[in-house]
């Protein structure tokens, strides 16, 4: 077999190699195309597609969205209805609380967790944190709707020492069950937040004469609430737009059932209209989220 000469052009998958090479962020973009291309269209494109069914008319008889049919009745229907500013009060109010819960209850598990557990120990309590992601949502979820219905596993265990359950209230009980639900998604950032703290800057702290709450609060909290507000992203964005847990434990409305009963009603120009709302606080939650440095710790 004769050998190509050195002055034989090279084949065009060669030459068109050759020209990328050097090019290191036409291949990175080459090479992102394919799965940005999907996520665009798939999950994007459907995304604006429900956002413009807000600003279609609904036909009052038949019941039938007319696209291309522009009006902004869903949205003066919307601030007509005190219901749907109630909900909207409610879910954020939800969210908030869940929020705080989780912060309160996280920070003295991911504080001994990064600096008092030793290393055997503080592996064990990682994987304790992680396992329940293993288990299934719906799982959790009616496991704690067996714990909290009345005559369930609460009042069997209760019922020897002549105690009942707490007979929570719809609201609480979807106050209770997200709070554990998304507890080690606050655990997680805050854990890591305080590994990055160095020991020095408590030995300075200490060798200047601040005390444990001094210390406390002018040197970890500081440094660690970007990472407490990066916790807060996921459990204030997953209790807002969640729908199951309040329809499974309790019958509260709130946003995202709204949403959901309107969609499965025929309601889409609604529910469209409705959704942007849950995006509007989010966005802005974010942007604050960004100015205290919490994407830095996500």
């Amino acid at each position: 077999m004769t050998p190509r000469s050195a002055d034989e052009p090279a084949n065009p998958r060669r030459r068109l190699a050759r020209w990328l090479y050097p090019r290191r962020r036409l291949q990175l973009g080459l090479l992102l195309t394919g799965p940005l291309g999907w996520l665009a269209i798939a999950y994007l494109g459907s995304l604006v597609i429900l956002l413009v069914n807000a600003f279609w008319a609904k036909d009052s008889f038949t019941g039938k969205v007319e696209p291309f049919a522009w009006t902004l009745a869903t949205f003066e229907s919307l601030l007509r209805n005190e219901v749907y500013g109630t909900v909207a009060v409610r879910t954020v109010g939800l969210a908030a609380l869940v929020t705080l819960t989780d912060a309160l209850l996280a920070f003295p598990i991911a504080y001994y967790m990064a600096r008092v557990a030793s290393p055997r120990v503080r592996g064990a309590l990682v994987i304790a944190v992680l396992v329940p992601l293993w288990a299934a949502y719906l799982v959790k979820v009616y496991a704690w709707r067996i714990i909290l219905q009345g005559n369930g596993v609460l009042d069997w265990v209760l019922a020897p020492f002549g105690l009942e359950g707490p007979g929570l209230a719809e609201i609480a009980n979807s106050w209770l069950v997200l709070s554990y639900l998304w507890l080690r998604y606050m655990i997680l950032p805050i854990y890591a937040g305080l590994e990055r703290i160095p020991n020095s800057l408590l030995e300075a702290s200490a060798d200047l004469g601040g005390r444990g709450p001094t210390t406390f609060r002018r040197v970890v909290l500081p440094l660690v609430f970007p990472a407490l507000v990066a916790g807060s992203i996921f459990t204030f964005s997953l209790t807002l737009g969640d729908y199951i847990t309040p329809d499974l434990v309790s019958d509260a409305k709130l946003i995202g059932n709204v949403i959901y009963d309107n969609s499965s009603l025929g309601s889409l120009p609604l529910a469209a209209a409705y959704s942007l709302l849950p995006m509007a606080i989010m966005i802005a939650y974010l942007l604050v989220a960004r100015r205290l440095g919490a994407f830095e710790n996500l």
